[in-house]
């Protein structure tokens, strides 16, 4: 799922043609827009969740087979984030953002129509290039575009909200599409973007001067920032275990249990719904609790529920079975996501905010595109031959990705607990004594603090206009 990062720019004066300049009319206009594109890239992770059971027997896929119609979503984000943020510097915020928009509603049309699995996956994958460029740089256009204050707090958890509210939207579109056919939630983003890259156009204001060029796509120094290391360990599980076992899910009500799309969007909303809520609170839930507190407390709900998951008891029942493994991936989504996206620049300098937002992003969406495959492909292992493909044998077949997944989420909580304070003490001074990285590992910031982002610079990865 598509979530950005909230940061805070500092504040300073407006340049003619940016957000000083604007009416407040044609601001919240933009917003509208950027936010309606952020819905429909977060939509496009669900809905074929949703959809993937009836496109595989359509057609006649198996699961290691169906799995490339979302993952090859998240693969294409994951491979474009890093270049995005040149491309971005290079050609400019609005020029890039459009062209994502009209590639984005093409490869929606081919994607409808397409013949087979190929060119089906080919399209999956530039939809996911072209959310890679859209989602970020949205962010980085609504600080250009609004004045440092109140309405651009607004701004931001209006756009960081309809991020985690697509997914829950995309699993109930879906299921309403999919009684039609598999096909319309591909179609349907087409018309959608087109109409968005209209008043795009009309929109979206010019870039301010200034442009950031060359670089290095991957920082191997900011990997050894420990809050933004442990920040994207778990939010890379929590993301790749969420969507994994959504994967099981979506198989299990659909064609294990016989429900329709429908139903099993209804069904799964629940596992999405509660981030929607949580995301405008998000900033409170920090300033009370901490983002160390949230994040060790929601990284335990998904294990707990991914273990519970395990019993996969047949006839078995909704309410007793899968219900409460998507309330504990809920309450670990609305509690440590949103934690884990502050905490990953939480410390680091101001000049490689955007490259950590960056590295941590792709991480996030990268692990989504590993754990899926791996899991359609245990499926795909255990799954009973033809002629005995009834309920209880397919529902076993599922416990080896149910496992996996649990394995992946595990990790993630691990991988989240800092070290402890001593042990850190010793290896600061280990890496004072080597005196090789220029960033000061820090702890977790103190409950409030705000993540501020490096004057002239936006968060996706380009120089932000004076006043930004």
């Amino acid at each position: 799922m598509t979530f950005p990062t909230r940061v805070e720019a500092a504040p300073s004066v407006s340049p003619p043609g940016t957000s000083g300049d604007a009416p407040p009319q044609a601001r919240w206009g933009l917003l509208v827009v950027l936010g309606a594109t952020m819905l429909l890239d977060a939509v496009e992770v669900s809905t074929m969740i949703v959809a993937a059971p009836a496109a595989g027997r359509a057609l006649s896929l198996s699961p290691a087979g169906s799995h490339w119609l979302i993952s090859g979503f998240a693969l294409g984000f994951a491979a474009a984030l890093l270049p995005g943020t040149q491309a971005v510097a290079r050609f400019g915020r609005r020029r890039v953002y459009l062209a994502a928009l009209l590639v984005f509603a093409v490869a929606s049309l081919a994607g409808g129509l397409a013949p087979g699995l190929g060119p089906l996956i080919a399209t999956r994958v530039v939809k996911g290039v072209c959310a890679a460029l859209t989602a970020p740089t949205g962010l980085a256009i609504i600080v250009a575009s609004f004045p440092a204050g109140p309405a651009r707090e607004r701004a931001m958890a209006v756009y960081t909200t309809l991020g985690a509210a697509g997914f829950a939207a995309g699993l109930l579109l879906a299921g309403v599409l999919g009684t039609a056919s598999w096909r319309w939630t591909l179609l349907f983003p087409a018309p959608v973007a087109l109409a968005l890259l209209a008043a795009g156009r009309r929109l979206i204001p010019p870039d301010g001067p200034g442009v950031r060029r060359g670089g290095p796509l991957v920082r191997p120094r900011l990997l050894r920032h420990r809050a933004l290391a442990r920040s994207m360990t778990g939010a890379a599980a929590l993301n790749g275990s969420h969507i994994g076992v959504m994967f099981i899910v979506s198989s299990h009500l659909q064609d294990a249990l016989g429900w329709s799309p429908l139903a099993a969007a209804a069904g799964m909303v629940v596992a999405s719904a509660p981030l929607a809520v949580a995301a405008p609170l998000s900033g409170r839930l920090v300033a009370r609790f901490g983002t160390a507190r949230l994040i060790a407390v929601g990284m335990v709900g998904p294990v707990v529920g991914y273990a519970l998951y395990l019993r996969l008891p047949w006839p078995g029942s909704y309410a007793a079975d899968v219900l409460p493994t998507l309330v504990c991936v809920a309450w670990g989504f609305a509690l440590a996501f949103a934690a884990l996206n502050r905490q990953a620049t939480a410390g680091v300098p101001d000049r490689d905010k955007a490259d950590a937002i960056a590295h941590y992003q792709t991480a996030v969406q990268l692990a989504a595109a590993v754990v899926t495959p791996a899991v359609a492909a245990l499926l795909a292992r255990s799954a009973p031959p033809p002629g005995r493909a009834g309920g209880a044998a397919l529902v076993a077949s599922y416990r080896p990705g149910v496992a996996l997944v649990c394995a992946v989420g595990l990790i993630g909580a691990l991988g989240c607990v800092p070290f402890p304070r001593g042990a850190r003490r010793r290896s600061d001074m280990r890496t004072a004594h080597r005196g090789a990285d220029p960033i000061s590992p820090t702890a977790t910031p103190t409950a409030g603090t705000p993540v501020a982002a490096a004057p002239g610079r936006s968060t996706a990865g380009e120089p932000t206009p004076p006043g930004a």
